[in-house]
């Protein structure tokens, strides 16, 4: 294969996911928490290293791509841990606890606490959930972009 060929492959899994999170999100109705959201901006940067690297082939926006399909799988990963409560996630969208606040002010962490939570579980599929997915297939996406770089660019 070549080296737009990869590049193409792993734009388009980048576009899939993105797309996949939309369709949950607007059609299947399920509201990204914050951590989702996170997991969505080095897709998007990816596609546009990927369109980027067409007009002007440079190794680097192919390392950065790679960069940026391991940094999505690294953000997936982290939430799959706070989904599974291996560790705290970001305390502004996973549960806390009460502590010795009095009712006023547990009445305003209530009322500022956003209504979808990162450790909790909205879909899965084989046991994973769509960070885990996200996770998985991003380390794949990350693959394509290592193998576009170790391909030997075409001369024209």
């Amino acid at each position: 294969m070549t080296r737009q060929s990869y590049v193409i492959l792993a734009v388009a899994g980048s576009a899939a996911l993105l797309l996949g999170a939309f369709a949950f999100q607007h059609l299947g109705g399920l509201a990204p928490c914050k951590m989702c959201i996170w997991q969505r901006y080095p897709h998007l940067a990816a596609i546009l290293l990927g369109v980027l690297a067409f007009f002007v082939p440079l190794p680097v926006l192919i390392v950065l791509g790679a960069g940026a399909a391991l940094v999505t799988a690294g953000i997936g990963g982290y939430h799959v841990g706070v989904e599974q409560g291996w560790w705290e996630g970001p305390s502004s969208c996973s549960g806390s606890a009460v502590g010795d606040l009095d009712p006023n002010a547990l009445f305003d962490q209530i009322m500022a606490a956003p209504l979808i939570r990162c450790d909790e579980i909205a879909w899965q599929f084989a046991g994973l959930s769509m960070a885990g997915w996200n996770m998985v297939l991003s380390l794949v996406i990350a693959g394509l972009w290592i193998a576009a770089l170790r391909v030997r660019p075409t001369s024209a």
